[in-house]
């Protein structure tokens, strides 16, 4: 899909949504585009808002790169050996079947609301990286591998000419998931556990106060971080 593709397709879901707000005719029960862009042009003339933003981004981009990378790391050690894949199996099968809301309980009772979306993030895109990086070194041909050997190369050289472009494809399938959904636990996290100056606290508020143009402003502003997060890991994921 091109720009002019996407920029159609975008302005096309905002008709809709502005179309479905003036049949509403209720902002409390639907806030429509011009409501909810006059309430985040106000939001950014709030210092609040920029210090909540930038909490919330350095404990959700914290957790998704320290869950990622552990991630990478044991998909690496379980792969070259057997014995730790089988012990880790069912670990991962049991973070990925908890609900997050049970990790945001305990994670309240152990250490409070200050570090919650942190570990939040990192436990919701651990077993997404692990998983797809161990997919994509299980699909290595062993022929490859055996040429590596012949030629006795070095563990760097084996991991830029072999492995990573091996895991590139399922990689980039996995930062993009595994993005999106720190930012939706995260934040989710935060709207439970209400630590200060945080995203979840101002959606939080905003529904206190019946500012659905104000919680749909701080929803874009989720979804722009993510989606700043995705554009920029692919990029760095495209020139290694």
């Amino acid at each position: 899909m091109n720009l002019r593709q996407s920029v159609l397709a975008l302005l096309l879901w905002l008709l809709l949504w502005q179309l479905i707000s003036i049949s509403v005719n209720n902002t409390i029960l639907l806030a429509g585009p011009r409501e909810t862009a006059e309430a985040l042009l106000r939001l950014f003339g709030s210092s609040a808002y920029w210090s909540s933003v930038l909490h919330s981004l350095l404990r959700i981009l914290g957790g998704f790169l320290a869950g990622g990378l552990l991630g990478v790391l044991l998909a690496a050690a379980a792969y070259s050996n057997q014995g730790l894949r089988i012990i880790l199996s069912p670990f991962v099968a049991s973070i990925r079947a908890i609900p997050v809301v049970s990790f945001v309980i305990l994670l309240l009772i152990w250490s409070g609301s200050g570090g919650v979306a942190f570990w939040i993030s990192a436990v919701v895109s651990f077993p997404v990286l692990y998983l797809n990086s161990l997919a994509g070194l299980m699909s290595t041909e062993h022929t490859l591998i055996e040429v590596t050997e012949l030629f006795q190369l070095r563990l760097r050289d084996r991991i830029s000419a072999l492995y990573l472009p091996q895991l590139k494809p399922f990689l980039r399938g996995a930062l993009s998931i595994a993005a999106g959904m720190s930012f939706k636990a995260g934040v989710a996290a935060e709207v439970i556990g209400q630590p200060l100056l945080s995203i979840g606290n101002g959606m939080y508020r905003a529904k206190i106060y019946l500012e659905t143009a104000e919680l749909f402003a701080w929803t874009l502003t989720v979804v722009l971080l993510s989606w700043l997060l995705e554009r920029m890991l692919l990029l760095l994921l495209r020139k290694c």
